[in-house]
């Protein structure tokens, strides 16, 4: 009898444990992804770190860029370490979606099928697509004139898109700057990229002979990628955003990197 009432005890206690350890596992499903961040105190952000003047290593090696300014001053006003995860721009939103970082910092194109998938807060700056050619190519100058030409796009580009839904091939490349080099190597005809990219490259190498043929008239909104249902993460990311454009913190930022407001 004894033995039984022992026995008896010690199963009550272990489904007691169980039970316990089960509440606490809901617990913490429970939290949301922005409560989760706090407790660990950091948030893990996925970007090129290839891509100028967005996401870029400077002449020591420390990662910079403008996208890269933008998110430190935001986690910075939320009391959150920003870690930056690296990887290529093909890889990197499969690489949010397993949930090897909580969010996407790489001037990111705010796409209808991207808002159906994903979640994205308010864009923080927005820029023009342009078509990019060889400076002795006569060829191209529309985007109508790239039917049976060779483009370097990345392979999850918006751009890739345009130029193969106006006829083109293309060479997938890891960046805008190996699609330059295809372009000057001639091995490609064009590339369609971003205007400001284009800008700041040419202020660095102003003898590169490439040139714009053409650029779109509606421009592009871009903001940071989170997986769908990160809510509190984006709201408490709008936030900062908003405070930063009020206080001009944004637009020394801007202005840094670009010499005008590019928020419109």
């Amino acid at each position: 009898m004894r033995k039984l009432l022992f026995t008896l005890i010690i199963l009550a206690l272990a489904i007691m444990a169980t039970s316990c350890s089960s509440n606490n596992d809901k617990k913490k499903e429970q939290k949301n992804l922005y409560d989760q961040i706090k407790d660990k105190g950091f948030v893990n952000i996925g970007t090129e770190g290839t891509y100028s003047p967005f996401t870029y290593h400077d002449q020591s090696g420390n990662l910079t860029g403008f996208d890269i300014d933008i998110a430190n001053e935001v986690f910075k006003r939320l009391k959150i370490k920003p870690k930056y995860i690296e990887t290529k721009w093909d890889g990197m939103i499969a690489g949010l979606d397993a949930k090897r970082y909580d969010l996407v910092a790489n001037e990111v194109a705010v796409r209808t099928d991207r808002l159906k998938k994903y979640d994205m807060s308010d864009p923080y700056i927005v820029s023009k697509a342009v078509l990019i050619v060889g400076k002795d190519n006569h060829d191209i100058k529309t985007l109508n004139d790239l039917k049976g030409k060779k483009v370097g796009q990345s392979l999850d580009s918006n751009y890739r898109k345009i130029a193969e839904d106006h006829g083109a091939t293309n060479t997938v490349v890891d960046g805008f700057n190996q699609s330059i080099d295809l372009i000057t190597s001639k091995r490609i005809d064009a590339t369609i990229n971003d205007s400001l990219s284009y800008l700041d490259l040419k202020k660095h190498k102003p003898n590169l002979p490439i040139k714009i043929v053409y650029e779109e008239k509606n421009a592009t909104s871009n903001a940071f990628l989170f997986r769908k249902n990160s809510d509190e993460l984006v709201k408490a990311v709008n936030g900062a955003l908003a405070d930063m454009k009020k206080d001009g913190t944004y637009l020394k930022i801007s202005k840094k990197w670009f010499g005008t407001d590019v928020s419109k």
